[in-house]
């Protein structure tokens, strides 16, 4: 069975990535590489930081997407992102490609992109 590249987003932004509402994933850094393809989004409750909760193990798949391409963030972009406000410093992840996938037991939620395997696949 082959891992899949992950990356986890406070809910409810798996549902709004999984309905195609939000377009655009915010962070403050980017993947070492790109393109990046068949990232697998999971959704958690808590949010995890590197000082703080490091893992939710209550994570739910949400969809796979690919990432072609990250830049900065514009004021425009508030709609695709799905967030209240903007702010200067912030990279922009294009998503696309997303397949919404069938909901499945818990998964491991952690912080930046990490390998996980799906049960049952």
């Amino acid at each position: 069975m082959k891992p899949h590249l992950a990356l986890s987003v406070v809910a409810p932004a798996g549902d709004q990535i999984r309905t195609g509402r939000k377009r655009l994933e915010i962070r403050k850094w980017q993947p070492d590489t790109l393109p990046l393809r068949d990232l697998l989004i999971v959704q958690n409750q808590q949010r995890l930081s590197s000082t703080g909760l490091r893992e939710d193990p209550a994570g739910k798949v949400s969809a796979l997407v690919d990432v072609m391409a990250v830049r900065e963030w514009r004021k425009e972009d508030l709609a695709a992102t799905c967030a209240a406000q903007w702010e200067p410093g912030w990279l922009a992840w294009e998503l696309s490609n997303v397949r919404p996938l069938a909901r499945i037991g818990a998964v491991p939620a952690r912080l930046r992109i990490y390998e996980i395997e799906l049960p049952n696949e």
